[in-house]
């Protein structure tokens, strides 16, 4: 609802993985979302990666919200701090940030390590599927390793948006206990 207030604004810029990359040092972490659709899982995973210091979110061009007002709502301002890079060809992409020193590691419940096992000093990417659907197969197979979120066993997979926090504040905190 408009409210009775109207603005002209600019949209804002579509950054480029190339601009993502070039604002990571040594010690970064990536997001990148394979097929998630829900803007509110969107929103609330840049508003995570925000508080935890991601360098980057990549989506999928297609089967991926547009920048709407329920994404930018549920957000809460990170689609202002954090970059959301739309890729055309997610493979290619994760090939990219491999060659830009990346280690790239993605959730499932498949994995065989628990992500609080992992050492994610130095340039990681983590690589997160749709709800129902998960990773696909060549994402999968882009992924250096694939780890999981201990849980108990009767619930075990979260939220993809609840996953992204939890793998981003791990990040954090071992960034923080390293310093």
């Amino acid at each position: 609802m408009h409210q009775g207030l109207a603005a002209l604004a600019v949209p804002l810029e579509e950054p480029q993985l190339e601009d993502v990359l070039a604002r990571c040092g040594d010690n970064a972490l990536v997001l990148a979302l394979d097929q998630v659709t829900d803007p509110h899982n969107v929103g609330a995973i840049l508003r995570s990666a925000a508080a935890f210091g991601v360098a980057g979110l990549i989506v999928t061009e297609r089967h991926a919200p547009a920048d709407t007002g329920v994404l930018a709502k549920a957000a809460s301002g990170a689609l202002e701090i954090v970059p959301l890079v739309r890729a055309v060809n997610l493979a290619r992409t994760l090939e990219q940030l491999k060659e830009a020193r990346f280690w790239l590691y993605g959730l499932d419940e498949r994995g065989d390590v628990a992500i609080n096992d992992l050492d994610l000093g130095g340039r990681a990417g983590i690589v997160l599927g749709a709800e129902g659907e998960g990773l696909r197969r060549l994402t999968t197979e882009k992924c250096d390793r694939l780890v999981t979120i201990p849980t108990d066993q009767r619930l075990a997979a979260l939220n993809v948006s609840n996953a992204a926090a939890v793998a981003a504040y791990e990040w954090a905190r071992r960034r923080s206990n390293s310093s």
